[in-house]
């Protein structure tokens, strides 16, 4: 068996780069709550996990690095030192320094200031640091002795694990004896020196806890049996001496039987309580089945929660076959419906049912919580509004909700700027706050939640609001709309989105040069979601994003217009109706329909792809919605809905307006997947050339 050292440095990276996400946002937690004695235990954690994995895995840099970081944590843990805010951005520095040594792309010499500063606040030169320690000494917790069994699993060797320094910081946290135990050492015809064949109890009496000596095994806990027990702690007060033989059942090492064989003349513990009335015979039963069902609870729970590690690229390899075989089942079923053959449909909707459920869990397992990304944003609010001379708190909502990791991913550079123009131009300064009746304190609020087929996230302050009189002038001056134009709000919030629209006063570091709104639209948009704008005058401004759920497969309706197929996503349907020539008459030559009141504009598929066909006497209208409004699509019939698995056009169609992608149908033509949005701007746009030439 050959190891390639490698693998084990990818997967340390991999570890690495999620613990640092949570040692950030758990940063973050523990600035607003320093008290949090579990914030604490998870930022140690953390660190320690990251410097003893590093070292194990040969990133000794960054383990040496992390070690006066995690120090100082440990102090904190121990009540020595305070979290103050000067230690949580020492955390964050540290932690952007030590990815930066993770990805290469830091020198190690950066680091330095911050280890100076630690070593200053842990040696007591941070003026006040006397009186946590005088704190300290009076929580000063009184040594328990624990037995900890620490048996490793015969691979464990495989991943480039040493058990010598596991040891060695078991060691120190107190008094131990250490046993070896090495009567599974085969013999050396048998023996594999890549396998791992002793184990270890130690006798360790420490002040420190079970955490600390949890800690020691962190990186190693899932490749080994460990089972730490306390033998005495002092308030267990005058007890009997246990027998050597309860020791012996205790720790495992003989049961309960062969206790009983060897102490002659001794019964069963119930046979002795229930010959002598104590119990019953039934009493004795229950207890027994008591401690089986205990055990077995306890049994289940050590199962549940176990996860494993994929790369990405297995998992969009996985969805990418998923795909392929729903449009084979598609096939199938075309074949099948057209065969009429009864056992041929049974199994097509056997196979149907089982590829949908494949589909759904195939996709599912891409799905990440969006809170996974909220940390970054935290911190993001907190190093802005700091530079800005701000007050500016981040409150999110709605973390647990889940996206696909891809939407995830690219979602995060829009959501970032968006956050940005809120603490830079939406919420005020702490004087212009109060001057205004407000608290000096502003508030982001961001979340997500379900909605449908969508996910809707939302970034709104309670700031100053957007002037729409502002925006409409400053429309006008860079020839948007005209003076004249009667365009009101929610219309007038939709300019800031226009390329280089900016009401910004004068430029800084974070935004004001007419660069972003509309780069965060067309992001969304490239998600096939839309984002939307309201604002109330000094009350703060509210961005909405509606994103699908996944962007590999949608539902979506078929439908077509000559012998061309064209994909509708299903979640932007409201309804279908017909579209007669009655109808067209009644408007008078503009594309508009009535539906219950209220007049919808729509466009033609055939139009706008197949221009001077004569289009049939009863055509078919998708309504449709699209920025919050109704939009019509005329096409020549509705063939039914799809599940329709997204294949990207490819660098040279990318640039053509009306298409988000394609899919494979189940006869094996393209159908092309169409982008209402687009579609529905080209008709604005359109409509208002016919209006200018008209005038």
């Amino acid at each position: 068996m050959s190891v390639n050292p490698t693998d084990f440095a990818a997967t340390y990276r991999l570890e690495a780069e999620e613990l640092l996400s949570e040692l950030e946002e758990t940063l973050l937690e523990l600035e607003e709550s320093p008290d949090d004695e579990e914030l604490v235990a998870r930022t140690f954690r953390a660190l320690h996990t990251i410097k003893g994995s590093g070292a194990m895995n040969g990133f000794d840099t960054i383990a040496e690095f992390t070690h006066d970081i995690e120090t100082m944590f440990d102090k904190v843990r121990e009540g020595e030192l305070s979290i103050d805010r000067e230690i949580v951005d020492l955390g964050l520095r540290a932690k952007d320094h030590i990815r930066g040594l993770l990805n290469d792309d830091a020198e190690v010499s950066a680091g330095a200031p911050i280890l100076v500063r630690v070593k200053q606040i842990m040696g007591g030169d941070a003026g006040d640091a006397d009186a946590p320690k005088t704190q300290a000494a009076s929580r000063k917790k009184e040594p328990v002795t624990y037995r900890v069994r620490f048996k490793p699993a015969r691979g464990i060797f495989a991943n480039g694990t040493n058990i010598v320094p596991l040891l060695r910081e078991l060691r120190g946290l107190g008094d131990c004896l250490v046993f070896g135990y090495d009567d599974e050492i085969h013999t050396l015809e048998d023996f594999d020196p890549e396998q791992c064949y002793v184990w270890w109890d130690v006798l360790l009496t420490t002040d420190k806890g079970t955490d600390a000596i949890h800690d020691v095994f962190m990186f190693v806990d899932d490749r080994a049996e460990i089972d730490i027990s306390v033998v005495d702690q002092p308030d267990d007060g005058d007890i009997d001496e246990r027998k050597l033989g309860h020791i012996l059942v205790e720790r495992g090492d003989i049961t309960g039987a062969q206790m009983d064989e060897a102490v002659t003349a001794q019964k069963r513990f119930g046979e002795i309580l229930t010959e002598s009335g104590v119990v019953s015979d039934t009493t004795i039963e229950s207890a027994l089945a008591e401690q089986q069902i205990v055990r077995e609870k306890r049994r289940q729970r050590s199962d549940e929660n176990q996860s494993i590690r994929v790369p990405v690229d297995k998992l969009t390899l996985l969805v990418n076959l998923v795909g392929e075989l729903v449009t084979a089942q598609a096939r199938l079923n075309q074949i099948a419906s057209g065969s009429r053959e009864p056992a041929l449909l049974g199994i097509t909707e056997e196979m149907e049912r089982l590829v949908a459920d494949l589909r759904d869990n195939a996709l599912s397992i891409r799905m990440l919580p969006i809170g996974t990304t909220f940390s970054r944003f935290r911190r993001v609010v907190r190093d802005l509004s700091a530079d800005l001379g701000k007050e500016i708190e981040l409150q999110t909502t709605g973390a647990e909700v889940e996206l696909d990791k891809t939407m995830i991913e690219r979602l995060a550079d829009p959501l970032v700027h968006l956050i940005r123009n809120s603490v830079d131009h939406g919420v005020e300064t702490p004087e212009a706050r109060e001057a205004s009746g407000k608290s000096r304190h502003g508030v982001i609020h961001l979340s997500a939640e379900h909605s449908e087929a969508h996910v809707v996230v939302t970034i709104r302050d309670d700031g100053a609001g957007m002037d729409p009189e502002k925006i409409r002038a400053k429309a006008v001056k860079n020839g948007l709309i005209s003076a004249d134009d009667p365009i009101q709000p929610p219309e007038i919030y939709k300019l800031v989105f226009e390329a280089g629209f900016s009401t910004a006063q004068s430029l800084t570091s974070v935004s004001g040069r007419g660069v972003g709104m509309d780069v965060v639209k067309r992001s969304v948009e490239g998600l096939r979601g839309s984002v939307s704008v309201d604002s109330e005058l000094g009350k703060g401004t509210t961005v909405t994003l509606k994103l699908p759920l996944t962007l590999a497969i949608i539902e979506g309706l078929l439908v077509r217009v000559e012998d061309e197929r064209y994909v509708i996503p299903l979640s932007l349907v409201d309804e279908c109706t017909d579209l007669t020539q009655d109808d067209l008459q009644r408007a008078h030559g503009r594309e508009v329909v009535e539906m219950r009141g209220h007049l919808v504009p729509y466009t033609s598929l055939r139009k706008f792809f197949h221009d001077g066909r004569p289009a049939p006497a009863v055509q078919q209208l998708v309504i449709t919605h699209s920025d919050g409004q109704g939009f019509g699509l005329v096409v020549d019939e509705v063939e039914g809905q799809i599940q329709a698995v997204i294949k990207n056009l490819g660098r040279m169609y990318e640039h053509i307006e009306g298409f988000s992608g394609a899919t494979i149908l189940g006869d094996g033509t393209v159908a092309l997947i169409l982008d209402v949005q687009a579609l529905s701007r080209g008709a604005q746009r359109e409509e208002l050339m016919a209006v200018g030439q008209s005038s």
